[in-house]
């Protein structure tokens, strides 16, 4: 069974959660504090964490970049419905995705499902598709969903990774930002096309000094990096 934390100081929010989820076989604990939190997550054994953004001691925001520091653990952000720019810069200090509040409970566990799937290495598909994926200055391996930038191992979120997948399995070609919001949710999304630029951004950053991204106006991304052999 996958263990969630929440970290959320509403005391009423995680005992309901937390029932509903058992249902999907995921174990969520709460904690009331960040600092309580970020110990939690430190002694391990947790597979997500769902981080509110109003918080005491610390706000979500802050929490989100002191976790993305030491861990790529999926995360899922709590923010203000209405409120973009929570979800704009939820997005751009490294979560993996956002809901408004208030929620539908079967819509944070849908969500987290998707962000879990995005970890887990795919079978039989990943392997005929080609475990490694080679660039040059770029491997990708997508069994044990790592990447190596110029001999430099790569530490990316979920969301990251499945975005340099998408583009790497086909080179060249223009991906439009619906398509790569399709495929990312894995179904219709209420989502902003802002959303991608923001990833796209984030993953960018990390693969310099290689410029792997092209960017074709009113059309969407593509890898512009040639094949190589391994």
């Amino acid at each position: 069974m996958q263990r969630i934390l929440l970290i959320d100081d509403d005391d009423q929010l995680g005992p309901p959660l937390a029932t509903y989820f058992l249902r999907f076989e995921f174990e969520l604990l709460q904690a009331l504090r960040p600092s309580d939190g970020l110990a939690l997550l430190r002694a391990g054994g947790f597979d997500a964490a769902i981080l509110d953004v109003m918080l005491p001691e610390m706000d979500g925001f802050e929490l989100c970049r002191t976790i993305r520091r030491e861990s790529d653990l999926p995360i899922i952000m709590l923010t203000a419905r209405g409120d973009v720019m929570d979800r704009v810069v939820g997005l751009e200090l490294g979560a993996d995705d956002y809901l408004p509040k208030p929620f539908e409970p079967r819509e944070l566990v849908a969500r987290m499902q998707t962000v879990l799937r995005r970890r887990r290495p795919a079978s039989g598909a990943a392997v005929a598709d080609a475990a490694s994926l080679c660039f040059e200055g770029l491997l990708i391996d997508s069994v044990r969903r790592s990447v190596l930038r110029q001999g430099m191992a790569l530490e990316l979120t979920g969301t990251e990774f499945e975005l340099l997948l998408l583009l790497a399995r086909e080179p060249g070609r223009v991906f439009s930002r619906d398509d790569i919001l399709n495929h990312l949710r894995g179904r219709e999304a209420d989502l902003y096309t802002r959303a991608v630029d923001i990833v796209v951004s984030r993953l960018r950053k990390k693969l310099e000094p290689l410029e792997c991204i092209k960017t074709l106006r009113n059309a969407g991304y593509s890898l512009a990096l040639r094949r190589s052999v391994a």
